[in-house]
């Protein structure tokens, strides 16, 4: 993707586009306010990058040789989404403070360094034959770090309504289901091809 609109708002769409990341955002959010969500964005940038720039100039090629050890990979990461959606679910049956305990800037690393849109940008998005490839990953960095304050406001927002509509309770295991199903996406698909 060598033209720089096209490539900002590719980034733009699979970015924005519903996933784990954007689910674990969107419920720190909502469970605890700006102030503490902030700190996720660096977590989540700095795996996005971490993942795009190991796939782009190394594991891509020998997953393109393997097709089997995608698979497996995919597996593994559904497997440990539901894990997460299970610790969100059962945060929800307890107390809402309690998932901003669960929804660490660890958690959302492993969760985006473990996402499936990084193997898009690394193959298909990011210009690793380009010289200015710096230039498109700080691009990059930056429309991450909006897209990831774009979900933290939805769901601060959803908190509060929530909140005052008595159910609060509710924004965790809402979190929790979003991620399951991203969970069983993966882990199933891959087995239907």
């Amino acid at each position: 993707m060598h033209d720089p609109l096209l490539f900002a708002l590719m980034v733009l769409t699979l970015l924005a586009t519903p996933g784990p990341t954007n689910t674990l955002l969107a419920t720190a959010g909502a469970a605890s306010g700006w102030r503490s969500a902030f700190r996720l964005i660096l977590a989540e940038n700095t795996a996005y990058l971490l993942s795009i720039l190991t796939i782009g100039l190394m594991l891509g090629p020998v997953i393109a040789a393997i097709p089997a050890l995608g698979l497996g990979l995919r597996v593994a990461v559904g497997l440990y989404l539901v894990v997460v959606a299970w610790r969100l679910w059962q945060a929800g049956a307890t107390e809402v403070a309690r998932v901003a305990s669960l929804v660490t800037p660890a958690q959302v690393f492993l969760t985006t360094l473990l996402n499936p849109k990084a193997i898009v940008f690394a193959v298909a998005v990011v210009p690793f034959d380009r010289p200015d490839v710096i230039a498109y990953l700080a691009a990059f960095a930056g429309l991450c770090a909006l897209v990831a304050l774009a979900w933290i406001g939805i769901g601060r927002t959803l908190g509060v309504v929530a909140g005052r509509a008595g159910h609060a309770r509710l924004i965790p295991r809402v979190g929790a289901a979003g991620i399951g199903t991203f969970a069983v996406t993966m882990i199933v698909l891959p087995l239907v091809r």
